[in-house]
């Protein structure tokens, strides 16, 4: 997991991350997440996410492909 953040943050949060790295992210782990975090989440998971899209523009590709494995990670221990 990444580094922990007192921080918690809402669902609105995360959208509003995803909608931000949409662009920058492969199509359909985008739809994806967006899925998944739809009808919201605990909020453990919603800071997980908001947490692996931050800054997810500015991240290396090594990077971006641990980030998108972690997403998917995430979606498909939601399902």
């Amino acid at each position: 997991m990444m580094s922990s953040c007192p921080v918690d943050h809402s669902l609105d949060d995360v959208k509003q991350k995803l909608e931000d790295q949409k662009d920058v992210m492969p199509a359909p782990l985008y739809h994806d997440t967006a899925r998944f975090f739809h009808d919201g989440q605990p909020q453990s998971i919603l800071n997980e996410g908001f947490h692996l899209l931050k800054k997810y523009d500015l991240a290396g590709e090594a990077e971006k492909e641990k980030r998108n494995a972690a997403l998917q990670q995430l979606v498909q221990r939601g399902e």
